[in-house]
């Protein structure tokens, strides 16, 4: 017999990983396709869906060519990006892009539905008070989530909100796509802040948070409990894809859940750091807390009673990438491919801690925690001319990693005690250079998953096998392997605290100048 295999898909904004994952966690193969994203000066930031499932296809046939047999799928498991909007009409098919997490077009009409005459931090203080009782946070005024995403589409695009019959999550599309059944959980509708998310609530949409913020109970998806069998492949899907027809697929969590339980880092307050497309510290509590003037919150968790931490930073690993596609031929390196990261991160090595004074503000499309606050770009500051290649890559490295230092302080507070270690995940992770910087900004001791790069697909895969209850969250942690581990480097960590102190004063300095420039 074949041996038992759970696909997992990790929707990441840089396209789909595609994943064969044993029951005892182990990666049999991966796939990985990019997707574009179309940006506008307007704000939006679109996907399109289409191109989602041509690279799970594609992803899957490649699974298999690395010698996985196709009759060991048991299940699929599904995580990737969340607050992001897919227009679904009739016959299962988008009506238009996917409205992505990063898309600030709704931001002014999200500003005024939930502002008022007397605002905190954009909201009136009924608005804040009913939505922080019941959910625990609030959709965004600035624009930048499902309730931005709506909003937009029902007033500036009427043509294209009339054929829709589901506003969905990308997670839940695909689970959509699967089963043919259009259903979220209170995990995946998170950022929708519609559901009851307090220790005994129901979990339910609440139908006064609809009122307040004007969502069509109509064109919401059903809720079912997290961690529920969404359905079976459908028999049409699974000859497409030339998997079993039936096996389970379970309704998708966000990647804070999968990097949660693919962190290995399950315990209360033990703490875990992403560097993705985007970045996020993260760990359970068993609170509902809420900081609204650093975007910081607890949200439903993976058992009862717990919460996880969610931030976001909202571009980490894409700075990388921007610097890779931007400039990567005249920093004499590759300007497509993994190869081309290696090698920035080889060119980064030759410079010293503290990029030779040059400061990298990771602002590329405004920020989201600590700050909330959308008009934010990026810079390089303290160039001379002495300032060479190499510090121009190493300062955007130690940017992001100043920038999630930040972040933890923020993170340190709402907790109320310290993380004297994170596992490291995600892409970024990849890097030993990268990990090292962190751990000397951040004065933490640093432990990196194996294969960091595919911890959510292994936590995507976890889940699945939690849910049909294979496995407790316990063992699933007990299948996550450490690789590496980086301690703070006491020389480097001289060269990096006044930088810090510097760094730490640039937002006051210069969101006012920004927010004139991007008015």
């Amino acid at each position: 017999m074949a041996e038992p295999w759970i696909l997992a898909v990790d929707l990441g904004t840089g396209g789909p990983k595609t994943g064969a994952v044993t029951l005892s966690g182990e990666l049999l193969a991966v796939a990985h396709r990019a997707v574009a994203t179309t940006y506008g000066d307007d704000g939006g930031a679109v996907q399109d869906p289409r191109t989602w499932w041509d690279g799970i296809r594609d992803g899957v046939a490649e699974v298999f060519g690395r010698g996985v047999a196709p009759a060991g799928a048991v299940a699929i498991g599904i995580t990737g990006q969340w607050g992001s909007t897919v227009p679904v009409g009739a016959g299962d098919e988008a009506v238009a892009p996917c409205m992505l997490w990063s898309d600030t077009r709704g931001r002014t009409l999200a500003a005024e539905r939930l502002g008022g005459p007397v605002n905190i931090v954009g909201y009136s203080p009924a608005n804040l008070v009913s939505w922080l009782r019941l959910t625990g946070g609030a959709p965004s005024p600035g624009g930048a989530d499902p309730l931005g995403h709506h909003l937009h589409l029902a007033t500036r695009e009427p043509g294209v909100y009339a054929r829709v019959e589901t506003l969905l999550e990308p997670l839940d599309y695909l689970g959509m796509r699967f089963t043919g059944r259009r259903a979220a959980t209170q995990a995946s509708m998170i950022l929708s802040w519609l559901t009851d998310n307090r220790p005994r609530g129901s979990g339910g949409y609440r139908p006064a948070l609809l009122r307040r913020s004007g969502r069509d109970a109509a064109k919401l998806p059903e809720l079912i409990p997290t961690g529920s069998v969404l359905g079976g492949l459908r028999a049409a899907v699974a000859s497409e894809l030339g998997l079993p027809e039936g096996i389970p697929v379970i309704a998708g969590i966000p990647d804070l859940h999968t990097g949660y339980i693919g962190s290995g880092a399950v315990e209360a307050y033990a703490g875990h750091l992403t560097i993705s497309t985007s970045s996020w510290i993260g760990c359970e509590v068993p609170f509902k807390r809420t900081d609204v003037f650093h975007q910081v919150a607890s949200v439903p968790g993976l058992r009862a009673g717990s919460y996880l931490v969610a931030n976001n930073h909202e571009t980490a690993g894409l700075c990388l990438q921007w610097l890779r596609d931007s400039v990567g031929a005249n920093a004499g390196v590759a300007v497509s491919g993994h190869a081309a990261y290696e090698q920035l991160a080889t060119l980064a090595a030759t410079a010293p801690a503290g990029a030779g004074g040059v400061l990298f503000t990771p602002w590329l499309n405004g920020e989201r925690s600590p700050v909330d606050d959308r008009t934010l770009r990026a810079a390089f500051l303290n160039i001379s001319m002495t300032t060479e290649r190499a510090h121009l890559v190493r300062a955007v490295l130690e940017g992001v990693a100043f920038n999630a230092r930040w972040l933890l302080d923020s993170v340190e507070r709402f907790i109320k005690r310290p993380m004297p270690v994170l596992r490291i995940l995600g892409g970024g992770a990849v890097s030993d250079l990268w990990c090292q910087i962190h751990a000397d900004i951040l004065d933490r001791r640093i432990e990196r998953v194996a294969e960091p790069m595919y911890a959510n697909l292994r936590g995507a895969a976890l889940f699945a096998s939690m849910s049909l209850g294979n496995i407790d969250l316990a063992g699933a942690a007990a299948r996550v392997r450490v690789d590496a581990t980086f301690d703070p480097d006491p020389n480097a960590r001289k060269a990096y605290a006044p930088m810090y102190a510097e760094y730490r004063r640039l937002y006051h300095r210069l969101h006012g100048v920004y927010a004139r420039l991007n008015a």
